[in-house]
């Protein structure tokens, strides 16, 4: 991926489209507020796939997280910049992708002083294959069920995205 040159749609707190930047330029200490999209994929078996970010990420390097997050392209559809990214970033094809919380934002600061500014609806979706991970992107994955997850964060938060830990808030346990 073209870390550099990947445009982000930059939002006012309506949700309203500014403009563009780009996304290196996006990912700072003063990041402005802009769009994103997070996915929980789930398998017919009720389980949840959650993935650990990879060391090399410029954010929140090494935490466990939602399936997999992303940016939609200026003026692309969410539901089709999920499937996009779950390809990219998975290797996954999904079927019954839905938006969950469709309001869902957040701001938060990571330990080198980046911070997330998004805009972020939350998708669910299935897929019935294991992922083969972009190693840039993904150092680990685990298929779980959303109680050993929501488990998991209450024992240990900070080994979790601060997103995914306010998405299990706001999320029915049926919903993930």
């Amino acid at each position: 991926m073209a870390y550099d040159t990947t445009l982000v749609q930059l939002v006012d707190d309506a949700g309203a489209a500014l403009g563009t930047a780009p996304k290196s330029a996006v990912h700072g200490t003063d990041t402005p507020l802009h769009l994103a999209f997070s996915c929980h994929v789930h398998d017919g078996a009720g389980r949840l796939l959650v993935t650990r970010r990879a060391l090399a990420k410029p954010t929140w390097p090494g935490v466990w997280t939602n399936s997999f997050c992303g940016h939609p392209a200026p003026g692309e559809p969410l539901a089709e910049a999920v499937r996009r990214r779950a390809r990219e970033e998975l290797g996954l094809e999904l079927a019954d992708v839905s938006v969950v919380l469709p309001e869902f934002r957040y701001r938060a600061t990571d330990a080198s002083g980046i911070v997330e500014n998004e805009i972020c609806p939350v998708f669910r979706a299935r897929s019935e294959t294991d992922p083969v991970p972009a190693a840039d992107e993904v150092c680990e994955w685990q298929w779980t069920t959303p109680d050993r997850l929501r488990a998991a964060v209450v024992a240990a938060p900070y080994a979790f995205s601060p997103w995914l830990r306010l998405q299990l808030r706001q999320l029915e346990v049926a919903a993930l």
